[in-house]
């Protein structure tokens, strides 16, 4: 029998840090933060309960001083990061994809067992990752995201103005602002349906902080799963569990 203890799942992003206490598979109180004093935003957290497993998920490298003051904060602590690439080893994914993404595989596994999937994930980047029936990882794509394209338009044009995500878009723009609109949703829009046309009998699967945005926009049946990352940690926290703390 599973013994059932108090873990701590952390998701530190490009852009937001996610977190989640979990026993088991089974997801608790969650957390998100958007700033830079990222450490002092975990220790808040662990303040007053520690918890056995810390697992940590990061789209930066964890810097020794880091790994230090989080070992304290736990009796044992997992990094998912490019400094410690050993972990991932034992679930058959291929060592280029970051943390999040394989996270985010193994979850789909879970969630959706026997059935091949696709995953959109939409962060600074807009990832897409194919699986099979029997889960096994058949590839995937990285294009700019949603924000990115606006600020690469901005930036590398010299002339045209900085956007921000709209809440209503015409479908061709009457002015330079609403072209500019129009054009990336339109874009990231076609993409998606593009990549759906073409594996058709797939589950749709968005996730990522402009998951909703698309999704409202879609006729296609799809799932959105805010927090796939974090299914995906738990499945590893609780593999590591079972390994070594029965």
């Amino acid at each position: 029998m599973k013994r059932q203890v108090a873990n701590l799942l952390i998701e530190i992003g490009n852009t937001a840090l996610k977190a989640a206490w979990t026993e088991g598979m089974t997801l608790g109180k969650a957390y998100r933060f958007q700033g830079e004093k990222v450490m002092e935003f975990i220790l808040s957290i662990t303040e007053k309960e520690k918890p056995e497993v810390m697992a940590v998920v990061s789209a930066k490298p964890v810097t020794p001083a880091e790994e230090e003051v989080l070992r304290r904060e736990c009796r044992h602590l997992m990094i998912l990061d490019s400094m410690h690439p050993d972990i991932l080893q034992r679930y058959d994914l291929p060592d280029y994809l970051s943390y999040d993404r394989a996270a985010s595989l193994l979850a789909v596994r879970y969630l959706f067992k026997g059935k091949p999937c696709m995953v959109f994930d939409f962060g600074t980047t807009l990832t897409i990752d194919l699986t099979s029936e029997d889960g096994q990882y058949r590839g995937g794509n990285v294009s700019p995201g949603f924000l990115t394209r606006f600020k690469a338009l901005n930036r590398y044009s010299k002339s045209l103005p900085l956007m921000n995500i709209p809440s209503r878009i015409p479908r061709e723009g009457n002015s330079l602002e609403s072209s500019i609109e129009s054009g990336v949703v339109s874009g990231i829009m076609f993409e998606i349906e593009g990549y759906i046309r073409r594996h058709p009998g797939h589950v749709v699967v968005f996730t990522g902080g402009d998951a909703t945005y698309f999704a409202k926009r879609m006729k296609q049946s799809l799932f959105i799963v805010s927090n796939l990352v974090q299914v995906g940690l738990a499945l590893i926290t609780d593999d590591y569990v079972e390994k070594n703390m029965q």
